[in-house]
């Protein structure tokens, strides 16, 4: 498929037309926090919880513990 094939069967798809162009102009490049692997204790229910919410239950930990963090170290 050619680059004028591929961008007629974009402009014809119609799920397409529900994307609004991104500027990406202000992008900046993140690189993650270099991780450490700790063994903590934690209670069966919020590893439960977690868990039940898919993959990437230790990434979403890991997120809930820094919004407290920054909560806290802005009050």
């Amino acid at each position: 498929m050619t680059d004028v094939e591929l961008d007629a069967a974009v402009a014809s798809d119609p799920d397409w037309a529900e994307f609004e162009p991104i500027d990406w102009s202000k992008a900046e490049v993140v690189v993650p926090a270099k991780k450490q692997a700790i063994s903590i204790r934690l209670d069966q229910d919020l590893i439960d919880y977690f868990k039940a919410q898919g993959p990437g239950y230790q990434r979403r930990i890991n997120a809930v513990l820094r919004s407290y963090m920054r909560q806290r170290k802005v009050g």
